[in-house]
């Protein structure tokens, strides 16, 4: 299965590796065009098992429109299924304490995130992806208050698989950026445990040491100021948390990607301006940086992909297209699977 050329091998190997647990992971907006079919392409390459969720009806046309067949695929419509009030006395029972009344879990379970978070939490599914239709706060805040933060983990913080057509930079052209979807402005605890939990992520869907480079518009003290104050104490936190970990910082994005100007700009680091993750200091460089290298780069950019989650819940940019939704998918799958990790 060849979705994109450029990376075929990075793809290939993630799909390879969800063929084996067969997990199964629930569609929220089931009766968009994309997401049927995607979910169609994954029954049909046997890559995980898809429930989606909508008006069975709308879903069977839309279908029918595009002349994908939904045999093989589980579609619960949230108005009509048997266990719904079931799945709201239980979203009540998690939530009363923060003064969820039963009337207002009712009105929630209607809604597909809330349906798809609570079957992943009762074990009905082993994880959600959504997001085509709306935005990533609605997506998370189920996700949040139903799923919640594994343990030893202080925050929920996301990643994007960027996938570049030049192979020099990163693993082959693979490379992580964090967290470009969530943190707005994390403190340097806060930065270092998305530069702990990223590093986890790549190692575990690359099988390739991480090297890590905590990004500032200063390197190796070039500038000073509170940001760059911050993302020196981030990398210092992350080298007590991981001694293990390559880790440098703070530097500008040239010297984590450039072997000539990392050892002009940065000439003891380690990374030798070979960064196959990057950490930046805020949401907005991060969400600029991404979609810089997305357009301009001709790189292809998934997720906000989900750490720190019990269970995984992933977001969808808006702006997505099937086959953007079949790899989330697969990276949820392999995500709910892989029980090493804090996810």
């Amino acid at each position: 299965m060849r979705l994109y050329p450029i990376m075929t091998t990075f793809i290939e190997s993630l799909i390879t590796k969800a063929k084996k647990y067969q997990k199964t992971i629930v569609l929220a907006e089931g009766e968009d065009p994309r997401i049927i079919e995607a979910a169609s392409i994954i029954t049909s390459q046997e890559i995980a098992k898809i429930i989606i969720l909508g008006n069975k009806d709308k879903i069977l046309d839309n279908a029918k429109n595009l002349k994908i067949n939904l045999d093989n695929i589980n579609i619960i419509d949230p108005q009509n299924y048997p266990e719904t009030s079931s799945l709201s006395q239980k979203l009540f029972e998690l939530r009363k304490e923060k003064g969820l009344t039963q009337e207002a879990a009712d009105q929630l379970i209607k809604s597909p995130y809330y349906f798809g978070t609570m079957l992943v939490k009762e074990g009905l599914a082993d994880g959600m992806v959504a997001g085509a239709n709306c935005s990533t706060s609605d997506v998370l805040r189920p996700a949040l208050q139903i799923i919640k933060t594994a343990p030893n983990n202080n925050i929920v913080s996301s990643f994007f698989a960027i996938v570049s057509p030049n192979t020099n930079f990163g693993d082959n052209g693979v490379l992580f950026f964090a967290d470009c979807g969530l943190n707005i402005d994390p403190k340097d605890i806060e930065l270092a445990d998305i530069a702990v939990q990223t590093a986890d992520s790549f190692k575990f869907f690359t099988d390739t040491e991480p090297k890590i480079a905590m990004l500032s518009f200063s390197t190796n003290g070039s500038a000073g100021g509170e940001t760059v104050d911050k993302v020196k104490s981030a990398t210092s936190i992350v080298k007590t948390l991981r001694p293990q970990l390559l880790v440098e910082g703070e530097m500008q994005v040239d010297a984590a990607l450039v072997p000539s100007v990392s050892a002009q700009k940065f000439p003891n680091s380690k990374l030798h301006g070979d960064a196959n993750i990057l950490v930046f200091p805020d949401l907005n460089s991060g969400n600029i940086g991404y979609k810089l290298v997305q357009r301009f780069g001709n790189a292809k950019a998934f997720g906000p992909i989900t750490q720190g989650l019990n269970k995984p819940i992933n977001d969808l940019s808006r702006g997505c297209n099937s086959e953007d939704v079949v790899i989330t998918i697969v990276i949820t799958a392999l995500q709910s699977a892989s029980a090493p990790l804090s996810i």
